[in-house]
């Protein structure tokens, strides 16, 4: 039997909740890889895919407690801003993002979870 796809989480390393995250991926032996997202954030398609996948409004994949989110005025500019706005300003600043964001590729479908919430991602990595 071939090994189950790894799951991809980005993280930011400082984050307590992140850790937490990391910390109940490694206890369940998840077969994961971690990236940094404030080093390596995911492009504008990559995030558009996880959006549409997540079935989740965007809005909810900003990191609203930030102080990326706090400078750049988002709370005000959100409403106003197009999809492909709020995917480029995402894209253009990893903590932006909310974290951690779980991705996990299945053939041509892909599972996502934003944000560390124990129950979501327990049906998630079964």
């Amino acid at each position: 039997m071939a090994p189950a796809e790894p799951f991809t989480l980005y993280h930011y390393p400082g984050c307590s909740t992140c850790k937490k995250a990391l910390a109940w991926l490694r206890a369940g032996s998840v077969n994961f890889r971690a990236i940094d997202l404030v080093l390596s954030p995911p492009t504008e398609g990559e995030l558009r895919r996880y959006w549409e996948a997540s079935g989740r409004p965007l809005g909810a994949f900003f990191n609203t407690s930030g102080q990326s989110y706090r400078d750049g005025n988002f709370k005000e500019r959100l409403p106003t801003m197009s999809d492909d706005q709020k995917l480029a300003a995402l894209a253009a600043d990893g903590k932006l993002i909310k974290r951690p964001l779980l991705v996990r590729a299945r053939g041509a479908s892909l599972a996502v979870a934003v944000g560390f919430r124990e129950e979501e991602w327990s049906g998630l990595v079964r």
